[in-house]
């Protein structure tokens, strides 16, 4: 929808239910790659166990060590794999910095699971013309697609701001649970 606005240059695009609270946001780090790349860029965590059904999953190889050991090059990604088909433990998690060919993929792209354009069949197809990265990005992310995540994410963002952490602190020790 916004390929018109975009026009040719790269793009991010950030899906409202990851929540990230880092130092350094989550998109300044993946722009930091972008420029020293010139590649897309998917953002990345860690996770372990069965949980990995539940996301994209990243099957990589080291980048050269650049960015801390952070950086890897994306060779394919499986989309929900079952635990022991995961190609790795690193999850797509929703930030992207994206080249503007993926538009033109997108065009061409059928429409794939629950009748959706999915991004991830795109990145597949763009990966056959040019190099993906994935970054682990330095933060903690919540889940606010999840009742639990985004109140867990409203609480602990609130008790960090210096205007409202104090006063917040107090109020939750008040309360007879």
């Amino acid at each position: 929808m916004a390929r018109e606005l975009v026009g040719q240059e790269a793009f991010a695009v950030l899906l409202a239910d990851d929540v990230i609270d880092a130092e350094v946001s989550c998109l300044q780090q993946m722009m930091r790659v972008f420029e020293e790349t010139q590649c897309s860029v998917i953002a990345t965590q860690v996770v372990e166990g069965p949980g990995i059904s539940a996301y994209g999953v990243l099957d990589v190889k080291e980048a050269d060590g650049r960015f801390g050991g952070r950086l890897f090059e994306v060779n394919n990604m499986v989309e929900k794999p079952k635990p022991q088909d995961a190609p790795s433990n690193l999850a797509i998690i929703g930030r992207y910095i994206l080249t503007p060919r993926v538009f033109e993929i997108l065009a061409d792209t059928p429409h794939g699971t629950g009748g959706e354009l999915q991004l991830t069949d795109a990145l597949k197809a763009l990966l056959k013309e040019q190099r993906i990265y994935a970054y682990v990005y330095e933060g903690r992310r919540y889940d606010a697609g999840d009742k639990l995540g985004f109140l867990k994410a409203t609480v602990e963002m609130a008790l960090k701001r210096p205007e409202l952490g104090e006063q917040f602190r107090e109020y939750l020790r008040s309360l007879q649970l």
